[in-house]
């Protein structure tokens, strides 16, 4: 069938429909030659048309086909220099995706054509394949890009009023007793009413999607029987997985995404999307030859200096994307851009954020990629969130993050977990973790919302889990207990693993307790993981990655109610009260009109801590008395921000203590809203006086709360 073929555009990149034909476009700076392939159908392993493109404007090969519809399944054969010393691994033998495709097809299906080399040869990728691998790689699709958004608007949750639920879309829906089985796993799983109810009622206000970009099953896994459940291994950066959708392959799966944000947003959820800019599924030499790897190798990836045949690796996949290059820096704002304006989501977080920030080898806060972020007036307005670490040579940035960035605070996570298993830890930093990390953030004018704390993350143990197990139990993934953290700074309380002794589980279930509590009373945003609120439990496996099964899966029906309730009951009232969502740092001086600190830490015996009590790595108790009339916060009409006083202890200590409360300058009368001892919260209103002695159990928190005049109770739900 012969084709029309204009000359076209080189902007906008990728396969765009104007109504009329399509306009496909392709950045390859060192190829000799492009040529379009356009197959008939998604399983079809030769191409109907083969077309050459002609034209070519500053690296970016194009043409216009008229009558080109969306539906249409189509890739790239690129000519070029095969040199692997000199970094080029052209190979038109292999059929390529479209870095820019809005829709794929479906999975690959591994085969030795896959690679640019001879499977098997010595002289390994050094030698050229002359096997097509159409038949094997699935196909990029032209797609539609209208849709009816109706008048979604966009949540705009503020940090200091957010709750993130880090969640997988498969794993949280696969095994609900309340979803159609036709649709379990599946984005439309995570729109249904059953769903939005459940995040509604939990408090939650964004959901972080693990990674929805179209990504490669690994073979080394598929060869074990195992699978890339996680997704950290991107192939597609503007494509939704279409295993995730339950619509269809070809171009459904965009819809279905965009129904699940539509739906989302008028539950009053954002949508902030993980994902994987540091590297694409293509690994080091030995790897496929995808997409990027064949249209132009040198132009996309870091190469060694003194041999181009090998990848930088500050990943551990084995390759980095070179965000040094314009091209480069340009796929990932386009992604970016379009995720935020065609998709509507709400925001990033950026997986190995560290890579991206290397100008050269060194971790650069002032590097290209930021500057750009920050100032395009798209993604700048976004939550952006970093995991501030790769595995290169200073790679833990930690703190290190522009203004205008939330980071994952791996610092948090270690020091609360090492708190309440009791390891020898300073108070001081404890203080600095519960009061918003202003160590790492503040002299950068961040606020303490740059602060994302999390006790789990889906790399690790859930929280049942760090409760459970003293040691990782990773023999499932078939690396002999090999792979994974060794170093969890876990406590099983006293028996490893299941168990049936009661005194065991109770105390399993009040640290659950004390972790949540502490997470969701500290200043900082908080970021639950999905399951951890109903006990989810991976039997002792931190590195599920490769578990797309039960292993990962949410049990609904075994949820644990109580913990559940309690939860619930925490988010809600640490939301309803400015004196744990602050927006600005802690003074520690005295507020004007008073002689009352904002904070301020006391031991058991009721006076205020000293530079010496801090330094006491022994002690594993404190208290603190935070002052509703000290938030220096100002309302939407200026209105200023107060609330109620709130006196918490925490005693991570085996023994019971009694604590003295203040003087009656602090408050005159407290009422305990919530002992993790006694199952959470306290409808039994139990008063004290200043002074009195409140008895804390071993290992618990005690929150008391001194109210105030109606006004002033007024006054702070405006915030």
């Amino acid at each position: 069938m012969s084709l029309k073929v204009y000359p076209g555009h080189p902007y906008p990149l990728g396969a765009t429909w104007d109504g009329e034909g399509v306009n496909f476009a392709l950045f390859s700076e060192n190829a000799t030659a492009v040529e379009l392939c356009l197959f008939d159908t998604k399983d079809a392993s030769k191409e109907t048309n083969k077309i050459k493109m002609t034209e070519r404007t500053h690296h970016v090969w194009h043409a216009y086909l008229p009558g080109i519809k969306p539906g249409q399944f189509y890739g790239y054969r690129v000519h070029g220099p095969f040199a692997p010393h000199e970094g080029h691994r052209f190979n038109p033998n292999k059929l390529l995706l479209d870095p820019y495709a809005k829709a794929i097809s479906g999975t690959i299906e591994w085969h030795d054509s896959l690679f640019g080399y001879k499977m098997g040869d010595k002289k390994q990728d050094l030698t050229f394949s002359e096997t097509d691998s159409a038949p094997y790689i699935p196909k990029s699709v032209v797609i539609d890009p209208s849709f009816d958004w109706e008048d979604d608007v966009r949540p705009n949750i503020p940090y200091h009023k957010t709750i993130i639920y880090e969640t997988h879309v498969k794993g949280f829906t696969m095994m609900h007793p309340e979803i159609p089985d036709d649709i379990k796993g599946t984005y439309a799983a995570l729109a249904h009413p059953v769903t939005l109810k459940y995040l509604q009622e939990l408090g939650i206000t964004a959901i972080e999607l693990m990674p929805i970009h179209q990504f490669i099953n690994d073979r080394i896994l598929m060869d074990k029987g195992l699978a890339n459940y996680w997704g950290y291994n991107t192939i597609g950066f503007f494509a939704p997985d279409v295993r995730y959708s339950s619509k269809g392959t070809h171009g459904e799966q965009v819809v279905e995404f965009k129904e699940m944000v539509k739906a989302l947003h008028k539950a009053g959820i954002e949508v902030i999307l993980d994902v994987v800019y540091n590297h694409t599924a293509e690994g080091n030499q030995m790897g496929p030859t995808l997409s990027f790897k064949g249209i132009d190798n040198a132009a996309y990836y870091r190469l060694t200096e003194d041999d181009k045949r090998y990848y930088m690796d500050y990943t551990g996949t084995g390759n980095t994307l070179n965000a040094n290059l314009p091209n480069v820096l340009r796929l990932i704002m386009d992604s970016l851009r379009y995720w935020i304006l065609d998709m509507h989501v709400d925001g990033f977080r950026f997986d190995l954020a560290s890579t991206l920030a290397r100008e050269l080898h060194e971790v650069n806060k002032l590097s290209g990629f930021f500057d750009i972020i920050h100032q395009d007036p798209i993604i700048s307005q976004v939550k952006l969130i970093a995991e501030p670490w790769d595995i290169g040579e200073g790679g833990y940035q930690v703190g290190e993050f522009p203004p205008g960035w939330a980071e994952w605070n791996g610092k948090y996570r270690d020091c609360i977990r090492d708190y309440w298993r009791g390891a020898d830890s300073m108070l001081a930093e404890f203080a600095e973790r519960f009061t918003g990390s202003s160590d790492l953030y503040k002299d950068d004018y961040r606020s303490p919302n740059a602060s994302i704390n999390f006790i789990t993350a889906h790399d690790g143990f859930t929280l049942n889990d760090l409760v459970s197990y003293n040691d990782k139990h990773n023999e499932a993934n078939g690396e002999n207990n090999n792979d994974g953290e060794s170093h969890n700074r876990s406590w099983n309380c006293g028996e490893e693993g299941e168990t049936d002794n009661k005194e065991v589980l109770a105390l399993r279930q009040k640290q659950k307790r004390n972790m949540l509590a502490t997470l969701f009373l500290s200043q900082g945003v908080p970021m639950l993981v999905a399951g951890d609120e109903i006990s989810r439990t991976q039997k002792g496996n931190n590195n599920a990655y490769c578990q797309d099964n039960e292993i990962s899966w949410l049990h609904w029906e075994e949820k644990d109610e109580e913990l559940l309730e309690f939860t619930k009951r925490l988010i809600r009232f640490s939301r309803e009260h400015p004196a744990f969502t602050r927006r600005r740092w802690f003074q520690g001086q005295p507020i004007k009109g008073e002689k009352l600190k904002d904070i301020a830490w006391f031991l058991p015996e009721g006076r205020e801590m000293t530079e010496e009590n801090w330094s006491h790595d022994f002690a594993k108790s404190l208290a603190v008395y935070l002052n509703g009339m000290g938030l220096h916060s100002k309302g939407p009409k200026g209105e200023q921000i107060v609330d109620d006083s709130f006196y918490v202890i925490f005693n991570a200590h085996f023994e019971p203590l009694q604590y003295k409360l203040p003087p009656k300058k602090y408050g005159d009368d407290w009422i305990k809203v919530l002992d993790t001892a006694e199952g959470g919260f306290c409808d039994n209103n139990n008063k004290y006086g200043a002074t009195e002695i409140v008895e804390v159990a071993p290992r618990s928190v005690v929150l008391l709360q001194h109210p105030r005049s109606e006004n002033v109770s007024e006054a702070k739900h405006q915030m």
